[in-house]
């Protein structure tokens, strides 16, 4: 009886251990990314990868089965990362409020002689694909924070509602509403504000609001106080070219893969998820007279260097659905794509700041914008992260720290503190 006692057992081991060699393999598949060699600290970005693909895949499957929205469970786990509550931390305070009924964190710098003096301003709108997100996340809660402390500064990050609750122009609307209130005389009393140093600011698609909403008040004359600055992190700007080069170079590129820049696209336009193919075979582009003006304005192959350029070709569809236009009237607005504004609006728009980053589908929308911009006679000032990946400046804090982030976060931090 023993001896079969122990076969069994000397077989279950064996068992344990090619089912543990099984996960380990299919986990290490999962895991693994081919990476470009220059890119920052490529495993760890390759485990942060995998965790959020695995949540993505979970969440879309829930979908697929009728159980729940399409980013409901992403949105559920990002919640988890949430700071609660107010508090107050050597120098710095952080409150809550609302600004025309849109929440908003106030992260107030507390210096020794903040009250006798006025403060630089930075109305901040966070990324997530118009969908996720949160200015309460860790990440962003903490980024706020510093710029706060060393900037000397009251930032305020709104907390804009998110698809599908709300769809453009709805987050556009919120996002112009809450800056109007804000640049009023009795917030920036309030909060000791000075109305000459007040900046826009946001990273991916808060970037893309900030862009928007810095071009329409430019534009207001109605708007006693204007934003002096817009600082841009990454943005995205047309959803007219899924094409452009470093659409097809970084395609596969954590954190931002190209199929799921499309779906944010379209949950912020309020289109069917099931036209992501369509977008990223550009046959959306389609007929070419009706678009050509607003195609000039992103092409890539005028509008970028030819190192950025390198061998990649432009993508024109022989035929497309001449009908996508109607059903997704966003794609020629240029309050939902900045980059199709005029020249003569261009004009107009405080000077900017602009980073980009290597290894990011985006990177060819923020280049062109900056090209647009200094065609325009507008001071631009540009960084590239040689390095980095799609919102790694947001990794320079909480659990998954970067040495791009860091470096990232610095030069937005110098920027403002040299020109706001």
């Amino acid at each position: 009886m023993s001896q079969v006692k122990s076969i069994q057992n000397s077989a279950m081991k064996r068992s344990t251990v090619a089912l543990a060699v099984l996960f380990s393999i299919a986990a290490a598949y999962y895991i693994y990314l081919p990476l470009p060699s220059a890119i920052s600290e490529p495993w760890k970005l390759m485990f942060m990868d995998a965790i959020l693909r695995g949540v993505m895949h979970v969440s879309f499957l829930g979908h697929s089965l009728g159980l729940s929205q399409p980013f409901d469970f992403a949105r559920l786990a990002a919640s988890w990362d949430e700071v609660r509550g107010s508090e107050f931390i050597p120098g710095v305070r952080v409150t809550e409020t609302t600004f025309a009924g849109v929440e908003t964190q106030v992260f107030e710098s507390t210096t020794v002689d903040a009250k006798s003096r006025l403060k630089r301003g930075i109305v901040y709108f966070h990324g997530g694909g118009w969908t996720l997100g949160s200015a309460k996340m860790q990440t962003y809660y903490l980024q706020c924070r510093s710029m706060a402390e060393q900037l000397d500064a009251v930032v305020l990050s709104i907390e804009y509602r998110l698809a599908p609750e709300a769809r453009f122009p709805e987050q556009y609307n919120e996002a112009l509403q809450v800056s109007k209130h804000i640049l009023t005389a009795d917030v920036l009393s309030r909060y000791s504000i000075d109305p000459k140093r007040v900046a826009v600011s946001g990273d991916s698609a808060g970037a893309n609001l900030a862009a928007a909403v810095a071009q329409e008040m430019a534009l207001d004359r109605t708007i006693p106080v204007k934003y002096k600055v817009q600082a841009l992190l990454y943005p995205t700007l047309q959803a007219l070219d899924f094409n452009t080069p470093s659409y097809q170079q970084n395609g596969n590129i954590p954190i931002l893969h190209r199929p799921l820049m499309a779906r944010f696209w379209l949950e912020y336009l309020n289109g069917d998820p099931k036209l992501v193919p369509v977008l990223l075979a550009n046959n959306h582009s389609f007929p070419r007279q009706i678009i050509a003006a607003a195609r000039s304005k992103v092409d890539w192959t005028r509008l970028l260097p030819a190192s950025v350029q390198k061998t990649y070709q432009p993508v024109f569809p022989l035929q497309g659905d001449p009908e996508l236009l109607e059903k997704l009237p966003g794609l020629l607005d240029v309050r939902a794509a900045p980059l199709l504004a005029t020249t003569q609006t261009l004009r107009a728009v405080p000077p900017a700041y602009i980073m980009t980053i290597e290894h990011d589908v985006l990177r060819d929308d923020g280049l062109m914008y900056a090209n647009r911009l200094r065609e325009a006679r507008v001071p631009v000032t540009h960084d590239h992260i040689p390095d980095g990946f799609h919102g790694c400046l947001s990794f320079a804090f909480g659990p998954f720290r970067f040495s791009s982030g860091f470096r990232s976060f610095r030069k937005y931090i110098h920027w403002l503190k040299e020109n706001l």
